[in-house]
């Protein structure tokens, strides 16, 4: 009873006292989830400087995007796993130099093939980058405010998707293309910095069992061969990816296989059969479907349907990214006073509420329509996002943070590749246009009726889901 007493005498002060700490170390989480953000949109940018500098086809130069969102696909539930097991801080730190390092060779890369190794390595240090940061929010953060973190992390990463096109322009065009490489070295020291002074060191009783190499290798191809199946041949599949894809199907059914048989799994398969994990999962897997549409179809949209010139495209694409840092932490406070069922169900609301009006208003109000829809639409996507992070992470184990944070990230990503490539080609097809490049205006705003109805459709069962685990944790709370 004592002890009870003077841990109550003493809460206060101890509050006050973590508070400093406890903003210092957003501040540089905060950080960890911008870089990576910034890694993948400042690049794209500058494909055709990379053609021009490297004399490289274009084929050939989308690989130093390819070799990044592979690395970071391919690798980020082994980050989260490894922090899980040799310490979060420590890994951390290192993932923030790996990173910093790569990214400096990558600005000084003499060769294009050597540009896409570093690219490779800095997609590494971005996936223990990502995997990491949300699992430290579990352990730095109150409960009471996990909501406002995930919503904030949120927000970081909208930053970095926003604005990592234009600082790309703005750089290449002042400095040349190894100025978005380089301008991450910097940042990429004040990360460390700020990390290594703020972030709780690691404990000493960390996960106990081995490192699952197999698993490893095995989830790396398997996940390569999907993405590369999704990604490769430009919209066209054809043989190739057909044989990635069922290489894929066949290396997670050898995955879970292996898993259920070694003694410290990479990924427990346990762990999927955990309602609310799974769902939760399926959920983020449909909604970054549908959020990468909106990237895959809105600039051809934007430039064949409504003839608008690149700058005008770019005007108009950054509207949603830039909605998203301004209702990311909202989003979060949201789920901190409602709680992450509730908020959970608006977003998604939101969601199929804004790609409906995407198949409808475009094709009734032009270019007004179509704002009009993404200004539904991203709000959704902030509240889904901040909402079904603290979910997924507030109750998780203490040695199980980094491993579930990881799958969670790799579930937003399969979602992302899934769309640009599912979605891609869906519109593609409603046109019934030779070339979509060449397809009439009507047959734009066709395709794209067709495209966000199905879009609407996905998050309508995504919906579903959650209407059933938030029907399903109320019966729950009222038999405890």
């Amino acid at each position: 009873m004592k002890t009870t007493i003077a841990d109550r005498d003493t809460a206060p002060a101890a509050d006050a006292t973590r508070a400093g700490p406890v903003l210092w170390t957003l501040v540089s989480l905060s950080l960890s989830m911008l870089l990576p953000s910034l890694g993948t949109s400042s690049a794209n940018v500058a494909l055709p400087n990379f053609a021009d500098a490297f004399g490289a086809s274009f084929q050939a130069v989308q690989w130093i995007v390819l070799a990044y969102l592979l690395a970071i696909t391919t690798l980020i539930v082994s980050a989260g796993r490894l922090g899980d097991m040799a310490g979060r801080r420590r890994l951390l730190l290192a993932g923030i130099v790996l990173f910093t390092v790569a990214s400096g060779v990558c600005g000084m890369a003499p060769s294009l093939w050597l540009l896409i190794a570093a690219r490779a390595v800095q997609g590494l240090g971005a996936a223990i980058m990502m995997a990491l940061t949300m699992a430290f929010v579990g352990e730095t953060v109150p409960k009471e405010r996990t909501g406002s973190a995930m919503g904030l992390l949120g927000t970081m990463s909208a930053i970095g998707t926003a604005f990592g096109p234009s600082l790309g322009g703005i750089l290449i065009a002042a400095f040349g293309w190894p100025a978005i490489f380089l301008v991450n070295v910097p940042l990429g020291i004040l990360t460390f910095i700020l990390a290594f002074r703020a972030l709780p060191k690691d404990r000493s009783e960390r996960n106990a069992g081995g490192f699952d190499g197999l698993g490893t290798l095995l989830l790396a191809l398997t996940l390569a061969a999907y993405a590369l199946a999704m990604t490769i041949g430009r919209g066209h599949f054809a043989a190739l990816n057909a044989g990635l894809l069922l290489a894929s199907v066949i290396g997670i059914g050898v995955f879970v296989f292996v898993e259920a048989r070694v003694a410290s799994p990479l990924v427990r398969p346990a762990m999927f059969r955990e309602p609310m994990l799974a769902r939760s999962l399926a959920m983020n897997v449909l909604v970054s479907t549908v959020i990468m549409t909106t990237f895959v179809v809105g600039p051809f949209y934007l430039a064949r349907g409504l003839g608008l010139d690149p700058a005008g495209v770019g005007l108009v694409m950054s509207i949603g990214p830039l909605i998203s840092v301004l209702t990311g932490f909202p989003a979060g406070r949201l789920v901190d006073h409602l709680g992450a069922p509730v908020v959970v169900v608006g977003g998604l609301a939101a969601l199929a509420a804004g790609s409906f009006a995407l198949s409808v208003l475009p094709a009734l109000f032009g270019l007004a329509g179509y704002v009009a829809g993404i200004a539904i639409l991203t709000p959704g996507y902030q509240l889904f996002q901040a909402a079904n992070n603290t979910t997924v992470m507030m109750d998780v184990r203490a040695d199980q943070r980094g491993v579930v944070s990881g799958v969670l990230n790799l579930s937003r990503n399969l979602g992302l590749i899934t769309g640009a490539s599912v979605m891609g080609a869906v519109f593609a097809v409603s046109t019934a246009a030779a070339d979509i490049a060449t397809a009439s205006p009507g047959a734009l705003i066709s395709g794209l009726r067709t495209t966000f109805v199905i879009a609407g459709v996905l998050i309508v069962v995504a919906l579903v889901v959650a209407l059933v685990v938030a029907i399903a944790r109320r019966v729950g709370d009222r038999h405890r």
